[in-house]
């Protein structure tokens, strides 16, 4: 199964793309998984062996932000609809909703001076002036300000940083044992070499996260495959939590279009992708070289990470290919 979309893959490694990748097909009760390879080309270069911890980046958004704003929604707590001043007051427009940031239609805009090296409170505190331009809540514009902000409406309600409670109310429940905030170095797939930060490893590459560090809801979650495997299928309704995170019934709402006109392709938190047929898939994906792709009518899935800016950013490339492969993904697994 999936011949071609495997091809793409390991041609990701073979074509020097990425250093190396670790991907898995969920089907129905069936994973396959593969792990190919370089986890570091330089000063060194060091194989996968598998188990290794990737920066998860915006991965983080989907699997604990936006899981935990679903939970507090689903407790009565807020509403989707909610303005975003009513829980962050120091936050200056009152047409803001949780859904515009859930959905990325928010058109907040600004420019904020040095931004990847202002103190933690003096970014909020610029992120809190924003304001959105005339198409708020009429086009999709990808950013990580509303996770940022969202996380923030976390900490109102349980008083503690946003990657704890994403700790606490996600990963602990779902037996994610091996996914973590604070990773052990040696165990990460480093990321880029930067003249200011050396070799990446071990610690945040998104600049915002790694500012915020403990407090911040869009980056910063570092997993490794067999993690997001639990993931996936418990979105796929397969695996059940400890404790309650959310219901079916919230995880079936989530794969459709969820924007203010209902017409832009995103979900609550999510990006959608449509297969030939029409049905929608859950769809995010990460700077550093993740993405994931789950079909819950269908009972499929599929999880890739790999290290692309590794030991650059510079990587274009791997970006086309990207889109080649969701799409061949989405027409193999309907065959």
């Amino acid at each position: 199964m999936y011949e071609q979309t495997k091809k793409e893959l390991d041609s990701l490694v073979t074509k020097g793309i990425v250093p190396g990748i670790s991907y898995a097909f969920i089907t129905h009760d069936q994973v396959e998984k593969k792990i190919f390879g370089q986890k570091q080309l330089v000063p060194v270069k060091k194989p996968l062996v598998g188990g290794e911890l990737y920066d998860l980046a915006s991965l983080t958004k989907v699997i604990g932000t936006t899981t935990v704003i679903l939970k507090l929604a689903e407790q009565g707590k807020l509403a989707i609809d909610d303005p975003v001043q009513k829980y962050l007051i120091r936050f200056t427009d009152q047409r803001v909703t949780l859904r515009h940031l859930l959905t990325h239609t928010s058109a907040l805009s600004g420019y904020i001076k040095d931004r990847d090296h202002l103190p933690p409170k003096e970014l909020l505190t610029a992120l809190y002036t924003l304001r959105p331009k005339a198409w708020l809540g009429k086009k999709v514009v990808y950013a990580d300000i509303g996770l940022i902000l969202l996380g923030e409406v976390i900490e109102v309600f349980y008083g503690r940083p946003v990657q704890e409670v994403i700790a606490s109310e996600v990963l602990a429940p779902l037996q994610m044992k091996e996914s973590t905030f604070t990773p052990e170095k040696d165990r990460c797939v480093p990321t880029e070499i930067t003249a200011e930060r050396g070799l990446i490893q071990g610690e945040v590459h998104d600049p915002k996260a790694y500012i915020l560090g403990k407090h911040c809801g869009s980056a910063g979650l570092f997993a490794p495959l067999d993690d997001l495997i639990i993931f996936a299928q418990w979105l796929l309704g397969k695996r059940r939590p400890l404790r309650p995170i959310v219901t079916d019934k919230t995880l079936t709402m989530l794969f459709k279009d969820h924007t203010p006109t209902r017409r832009l392709g995103r979900s609550l938190g999510w990006d959608l992708r449509y297969d030939p047929k029409g049905q929608a898939c859950l769809y995010h994906t990460g700077f550093t070289g993740t993405f994931i792709v789950i079909d819950r009518k269908n009972q499929t899935a599929l999880i890739v990470l790999s290290n692309r800016i590794h030991p650059s950013a510079d990587n274009e490339t791997f970006l086309k290919w990207r889109d080649v492969i969701v799409s061949d993904y989405l027409r193999e697994k309907e065959s």
